[in-house]
């Protein structure tokens, strides 16, 4: 070994790592690493001694700088950290019959989103396709020793919904999805991909193998108002980015969920909501309306519970199947990027 993370390297290529070990190593090898993760090398039973011990530290290309959970438990959020000092965040929710893992794409975001944590860092880097997988399998791994009751003790379903924009690092995600569907063998209808409206790579999505989920961050319905909220809008109108997810429809028949962050006097009207009911139904999409997470760095405040109530019965009323998502992990700083900022700023 090198003493780089096996997850680094493409695994068809494990062998290289391994030397003049027996093919068939490399096989149990990346076995262990996609189908049955485990937390230390040592665990790798069917390895030889010495192969487990030249893995050793180098088995995630991480370490665990945070563990932190709430919910009782069903709410973990890590702040792994590369060896470059690369902050990565990941966040696990269990819930009755699924285990949903939130991963990132991005050290940071040049999106801008005038609201999130991750984007008022802006952006450091592109991740690996390895280090995608590598949060995957981490929660894998952990879960296997300390499963949360009552839960899936394996993640089900993996969100790209973490720090980053993933179509704005599109080959490493591709890959990172080619890894954990046709290698690890999810199921691509247990995987979304998130975006704010990057219009090439929702296009390049909608060509690509995999049947994913597909969520569209909106938060305005409007041009005005999502150009105010999504910086990103003024290369790529909102009118582009509906006629794209309209697109990925009709090549892959999966339903486009939209994401709207509801943030007071910004985007919580009624007009906003029967505008955003309007797409909706142009879409045949489903909306899911998240309450913000503040975060010190803005001035943006979640919507009070009164206004909450009054966007989701306007949406109902415009016929728009809607649901307004539970907060999870608040005291954990769960939102995207919110650890981060947290820990630099301390």
């Amino acid at each position: 070994m090198t003493g780089v993370s096996p997850y680094l390297v493409p695994p068809e290529d494990l062998a290289s790592l391994l030397g003049a070990e027996p093919a068939f190593r490399a096989s149990q090898l990346r076995e262990w690493l996609y189908q049955h993760p485990v937390l230390t090398a040592d665990e790798m039973t069917n390895l030889p001694a010495g192969i487990r011990d030249s893995i050793g530290d180098a088995l995630w290309p991480f370490d665990v700088e945070v563990d932190q959970s709430a919910d009782g438990g069903r709410t973990r959020k890590w702040l792994f950290r590369a060896p470059d000092g690369a902050a990565i965040e990941a966040v696990l929710m269990g819930y009755p019959r699924r285990t949903t893992l939130c991963i990132s794409s991005q050290v940071g975001c040049a999106m801008g989103c005038t609201f999130c944590a991750t984007g008022q860092f802006g952006f450091d880097r592109q991740l690996e396709a390895g280090e995608m997988v590598a949060q995957v399998a981490y929660a894998n791994a952990f879960l296997r020793r300390f499963p949360i009751d009552g839960c899936p003790e394996r993640v089900t379903n993996v969100v790209y919904m973490g720090m980053g924009e993933p179509l704005a690092n599109y080959e490493r995600v591709r890959e990172s999805l080619r890894r954990l569907i046709d290698v690890a063998g999810m199921s691509a209808r247990s995987v979304t991909v998130s975006t704010v409206g990057v219009v090439p790579g929702m296009l390049r999505l909608a060509d690509e193998p995999w049947p994913v989920y597909l969520a569209v961050s909106l938060h305005g319905a409007d041009d005005e108002t999502r150009s105010r909220l999504v910086p990103l809008n003024d290369r790529y109108p909102l009118e582009a980015v509906l006629t794209a997810a309209e697109k990925y429809f009709a090549s892959k028949g999966r339903r486009i969920s939209i994401e709207w962050t509801l943030i007071d006097g910004a985007n919580d009207s009624d007009h906003q909501a029967r505008r955003l009911a309007d797409i909706a139904r142009r879409l045949r999409a489903h909306v899911n309306v998240i309450p913000l997470n503040p975060t010190p760095l803005s001035a943006d405040e979640p919507s009070s519970s009164d206004r909450t109530r009054g966007f989701m019965e306007a949406l109902l009323v415009g016929g728009t199947n809607a649901t307004l998502r539970e907060t999870r992990g608040q005291e954990i700083d769960a939102a995207c990027g919110q650890l981060r900022l947290r820990r630099a700023t301390e």
